[in-house]
C-alpha cells in the first residue's frame, strides 16, 4: 500500500470539497490542531473532518489520517498562497509572529514553541529554509569554529 499516494488523494478530495463548500480556513484550522494533539480534539468537528473520518474507518485506512492532514495543510497553504512556518523561542515572544509576517510578506501560518534549551533569541523555519538566531546555535557554531581553526594549527 502506497501510503503517500493514497494520502495526496484523500488530502486533494478533502480540499476540492472544502473549497465547493467555503469551509477550508475551518478545516484547515482544525486539521493543524488535530495533528498538533489528537487527544483534544476541536469540537463539534467541521463535517469534511467527521466525513473524512468516517469514510477512512470504513475503507480501513485509519491509520494515513496523519499524513492525510499533512498533505491537505500543503495543499491549503499553496492554494492560497500562504506559507507554514514554525518559530521556537527560549521565552514566550507573542509579538514576534506578527513582526516576522511584516518582513516576509504575504499570509504566514505559524506554529510556535517556546523551548528555553535553546537559551535565548529564535530559531525560524519556513519551507525548507532556516534561521538560526539562537545563542545555543551562535555558540555551537564558534565552538565548530575553534575547533577547525585549531586543527589547521596544529
Amino acid at each position: 500500500m502506497n501510503i503517500g499516494l493514497i494520502s495526496s488523494r484523500y488530502a486533494r478530495a478533502l480540499l476540492l470539497l472544502t473549497q465547493k463548500n467555503g469551509s477550508g480556513e475551518q478545516v484547515f484550522s482544525q486539521a493543524r490542531a488535530l495533528l498538533k494533539d489528537p487527544s483534544t480534539a476541536p469540537t463539534p468537528l467541521a463535517e469534511e473532518l467527521a466525513r473524512l473520518t468516517l469514510l477512512l474507518h470504513r475503507n480501513g485506512r485509519g491509520e494515513c489520517m496523519r499524513f492525510i492532514l499533512n498533505d491537505f495543510i500543503q495543499l491549503y497553504c499553496s492554494s492560497v498562497g500562504a506559507k507554514m512556518a514554525h518559530l521556537t523561542t527560549a521565552i514566550p515572544a507573542p509579538d514576534l509572529p506578527d513582526k516576522i509576517s511584516k518582513l516576509l510578506g504575504g499570509k504566514i501560518y505559524f506554529d510556535v514553541e517556546v523551548d528555553p534549551s535553546i537559551e535565548g533569541g529564535f530559531v525560524l523555519m519556513v519551507g525548507d529554509s532556516m534561521l538560526d538566531a539562537s545563542v545555543k546555535g551562535q555558540l555551537e557554531r564558534i565552538r565548530k569554529e575553534f575547533l577547525f581553526r585549531n586543527r589547521r594549527i596544529v
